[in-house]
């Protein structure tokens, strides 16, 4: 935490409010300046905070959703009032969704100038949203207001939009505004003695238990480990919680649509299934076939999770690192270290099927196009291994999402909670700022590349050793093989070929075009490399319906 001085200089609010928050301990923030937002960015800027300006106020969001999950840390996002604000809705929306502690800073245009070209009512829209609204409302409030936007963006884990009305923010705050409070410390519940003694009875009586992290359990690894080896249960994760426990030979990987044959198996046969921190929504449950017929157990800080997506027959508030060392000592004090579902055939299973890798498939590469399987197998071989991996939406997603391995929780970021296209370009440059130890590989589809690049800007600015692998089929792929069968006409969701390789080379970035394995070498070249510039890999794929394609079209 910064110094929390008091200041004497007579100041505005806008300045107020930078400051503010960087003594609160915002070190960074990504956004689009205007005149709405100037003055409190540059408040920020000089209070200590690292500032990145996006090309777009969509990407600016994103970006801060993808650093805030990368880091656990409040991230900021500067946006002008009106157009600035909608520009960034639906980057908005997927981190309210994601529950992803983003304090968004926008000017707001005050409600006696509604004739204003840039007046909306913003409270009214980012509640729509379903993001925080809160505000500034004077001199005299400027510290209390802001610091109460951080402290619900931090403790309460929401996606928070503090409004800046444009008259508020120039007025003269007397004296030093009031030193910058302290935020509350925030106590992890534990889970109830009746909870414990529950779960820990179905624990004792299961046969083949199956524990599940989501992102709400990051924090949870040694514990729930610890509590699955000791009542012999199987580890996986849910999509967004990828990683969690990877490294372990219990581990199944990712639990349901992007699950291996062996997996999805595996976890069908599980008679309890317990959720640390993840939701179990239809596409972890398959639907809720991945469930049924099973006692389903969640844990979670938050009473209105439990249940919200499928049925729970039992719910436990707490959180999932002191349920699970909880839940494990009263199986030890039982005497109950079990072997479960961790037998030596089981083992055998999970070692030959744990990854897309080793599922076969039939080649489909011919010359001109090449297979995105095989692609992304190849590259998965041939990248740095201390990686982290972010796949974007579409028909092709499940290829970066299965078939390129993570290293661990912090190697994963699935910007999907809103299900739109064009976020991994933005949340891959969001990372890359989070995590400079790591390379960062989005993988993308030509049609959400194509909304987003000119955030290629950006990533060279910042001279960021980020890859770039578009999935080029020149269409809308998910539309293409969803409405063929139908014998619709395709014209509006098909394109004519882009020389891609070429856009990214006119950003200053290093680019590839791939048709075949042997055009990776150019790949190779660049990780050997200095790696001074983003590597945009420009892949000519086959085309067709992914396995996940029909769940996705189904309705929930």
């Amino acid at each position: 935490m910064r110094d929390r001085r008091t200041w004497s200089a007579l100041v505005k609010v806008a300045d107020v409010v930078g400051r503010t928050l960087a003594a609160l301990g915002v070190r960074q923030v990504f956004g689009v300046v205007g005149s709405g937002n100037f003055h409190v960015t540059n408040a920020l800027i000089a209070g200590g905070a690292g500032f990145v300006a996006a090309r777009h106020e969509h990407g600016a969001t994103v970006m801060a959703d993808a650093f805030a999950r990368a880091t656990g840390e409040v991230c900021v996002v500067s946006l002008h009032q009106g157009c600035g604000l909608t520009n960034a809705m639906t980057g908005l929306v997927e981190a309210a969704k994601s529950r992803t502690p983003v304090l968004v800073v926008t000017g707001d245009t005050p409600p006696t100038q509604t004739t204003s070209n840039f007046w909306i009512e913003q409270a009214a829209a980012v509640t729509a949203l379903g993001a925080t609204s809160e505000r500034v409302h004077g001199a005299g409030t400027a510290v209390a207001d802001t610091a109460r936007a951080y402290s619900r963006a931090l403790l309460e884990r929401r996606t928070v939009v503090l409004n800046l009305p444009l008259d508020v923010q120039q007025e003269d705050v007397e004296g030093d505004g009031g030193a910058v409070p302290t935020v509350p410390q925030r106590i992890r519940p534990a889970a109830s003695p009746e909870s414990v003694g529950r779960l820990a009875d179905l624990l004792a009586s299961a046969e083949r238990p199956v524990l599940v992290g989501g992102r709400g359990a990051l924090a949870a690894r040694r514990e729930i480990e610890q509590l699955a080896e000791d009542c012999g249960a199987l580890l996986t994760t849910s999509a967004v919680g990828r990683g969690l426990f990877a490294g372990n030979p219990w581990y199944l990987d990712v639990m349901g649509g992007f699950a291996t044959p062996v997996a999805g198996q595996l976890i069908s046969d599980a008679d309890v299934v317990v959720a640390f921190g993840a939701s179990l929504n239809r596409w972890t449950t398959r639907d809720g076939a991945l469930v049924r017929g099973k006692t389903v157990v969640q844990v979670d800080l938050e009473l209105e999770a439990i249940g919200r997506h499928c049925p729970a027959d039992v719910g436990v508030v707490g959180d999932s690192a002191l349920t699970a060392a909880a839940v494990d000592a009263e199986l030890r004090r039982r005497g109950h270290p079990g072997a479960g579902y961790r037998t030596a055939e089981v083992h055998e299973r999970i070692d030959g099927g744990r990854r897309w890798q080793d599922e076969p498939f039939d080649d489909t590469s011919d010359g001109q196009r090449i297979d995105p399987r095989a692609l992304t197998i190849a590259l998965d071989r041939l990248l740095p291994r201390e990686r982290v991996v972010v796949p974007d939406g579409g028909n092709f997603n499940g290829y970066p999402a299965m078939f390129l391995d993570v290293p661990d929780a912090r190697g994963y970021c699935l910007p999907l909670a809103f299900q739109s296209i064009g976020m991994a370009l933005a949340a891959a440059i969001g990372c890359a700022v989070a995590t400079p130890d790591r390379t960062v590989v989005a993988g993308i589809g030509d049609g959400g590349f194509m909304m987003s690049l000119a955030e290629l800007d950006t990533a060279v600015r910042l001279a960021l050793p980020l890859v770039v692998l578009v999935y080029d089929d020149a269409a809308y792929g998910a539309e293409v093989h969803h409405f063929a069968p139908e014998g619709a006409v395709l014209d509006t969701v098909v394109f004519p070929d882009t020389d891609l390789a070429a856009i990214a080379r006119g950003f200053g970035c290093d680019a590839v075009t791939v048709r075949t394995l042997e055009d990776l070498e150019k790949v190779r070249t660049w990780v050997d490399g200095p790696r001074r510039a983003p590597l945009v890999v420009d892949a000519k794929i086959t085309s067709f319906p992914s396995w996940v394609l029909a769940h996705a079209f189904t309705g929930g």
